[in-house]
């Protein structure tokens, strides 16, 4: 956690010890975090074909970002940072919790995975730019939208991909995703705060106002028969790329 006595532009303290709490089953796949265990690969489905799509790769290529450099933006215990890893990119995990970057950066050793990893303000690592820019299911817990989105942008090299995820603010995804997946163990109590989603309108229009155009987008939905997968229905979580604007 950064200096509590220095004002934080996007981290919400109560938010970094809700997910810093959890780091210890992060990557447990039927703890705390099962959820998103179901969820990575359908994430990793949507990331490598906008990586092929976005700098015209080999589609059977094992590692398509090899000779990249790769950043993921509230990158949890590093269930994304280590894939990106082994399709051969250059990784920087950052995270408001230093729980999750204490439990990530002892599981990329154990895997073997030269990962960077730092907590904090993104703002306040210097880290430079990335030819790749992730943030899954970030944007609905930081304190200020409009200064997350620019610091994203400050952060993709030219010619360079971002890819974004989060919830929708629906009549469906209050139903869903709030009260019968907390309800129901899916997610630990207090994860999600739907007033705090976001439309697919609204965060065109930051990363617009970021000097950000969006591309690709996809609804991530679940039914019984396909569990979680990616579809053209937004109602639930989407999923998108965006890019510097020419």
């Amino acid at each position: 956690m950064p200096n509590a006595t220095i004002p934080s532009e996007t981290i919400r303290p109560e938010e970094a010890a809700h997910f810093g709490a959890l780091a210890a089953e992060w990557w447990n796949p039927t703890g705390s975090s099962a959820m998103l265990h179901k969820l990575n690969p359908v994430r990793l489905g949507f990331i490598r074909e906008a990586i092929d799509l976005h700098w015209g790769g080999d589609i059977r290529g094992l590692k398509p970002l090899s000779g990249k450099r790769a950043l993921d933006v509230g990158c949890g215990a590093g269930l994304l940072c280590e894939p990106l890893s082994r399709l051969g990119a250059d990784v920087t995990g950052v995270d408001a919790a230093a729980e999750n970057i204490a439990a990530a950066t002892a599981h990329a050793q154990g895997s073997g995975l030269p990962i960077t990893y730092s907590h904090g303000e993104l703002d306040s690592l210097g880290l430079g730019q990335f030819d790749l820019v992730t943030s899954m299911e970030v944007i609905e817990h930081v304190a200020d939208k409009p200064a997350f989105v620019a610091a994203l942008a400050r952060h993709l090299a030219p010619g360079g991909l971002m890819v974004l995820s989060t919830p929708n603010r629906t009549p469906a995804s209050r139903l869903l995703l709030v009260g019968a997946a907390e309800a129901l163990g899916a997610v630990p109590r207090g994860t999600h705060h739907w007033d705090d989603f976001i439309t697919p309108g609204e965060f065109t229009e930051l990363l617009e106002s970021a000097g950000l155009t969006t591309g690709m987008m996809k609804g991530i939905s679940f039914s019984p028969v396909k569990g979680l997968h990616l579809s053209d229905d937004l109602a639930l979580n989407y999923i998108f790329t965006a890019r510097h604007q020419d």
